[in-house]
């Protein structure tokens, strides 16, 4: 399972015109979910991303998690994380989860975000061609791997 967060001052998703999901100050996920990706592992990357202390304190640093600040969630699927660029110049995407595996997954971040953490949480459309706007703030990215933190 890979999350790719960005800190945001704002961020909204549009579908067909229509604004789906908005946030204010907080952070913008991408997540995208592979084959052998599980509640279990889901609920280890929801835990860190919680965690994280990447907002910056009244000292300039970097102290504070999404709770801390009182800062929302804009929560995004994103099976092109996935991406091998290894061979030619057309991404394959045979390591991303199959729709159903990661929508149940996609879902599961979102209510365990909603209900567990009781984080104020937006999100698109799993499989729907949205636009994304965003303005960063730093820009402040990271991405969050589980093979690489938990060894999956």
């Amino acid at each position: 399972m890979k999350f790719l967060i960005q800190v945001v001052n704002n961020a909204s998703v549009d579908i067909d015109g229509e604004t789906v999901g908005k946030i204010d100050r907080g952070l913008l996920i991408f997540i995208g979910v592979c084959g052998s990706d599980s509640e279990e592992i889901a609920d280890k990357m929801i835990r860190k991303t919680v965690n994280l202390r990447i907002f910056e304190d009244e000292n300039g640093k970097t102290n504070l998690s999404i709770g801390d600040i009182k800062g929302s969630m804009l929560v995004v699927s994103q099976f092109t994380l996935y991406a091998d660029c290894r061979k030619g110049n057309r991404p394959s995407f045979f390591k991303s989860g199959d729709p159903d595996h990661a929508n149940k997954l996609y879902e599961y971040v979102l209510k365990e975000l909603r209900s567990t953490y009781g984080i104020h949480t937006e999100c698109g459309v799993f499989g729907a061609d949205m636009k994304v706007s965003l303005v960063n703030d730093g820009p402040f990215t990271v991405m969050l791997d589980s093979d690489e933190i938990f060894g999956n």
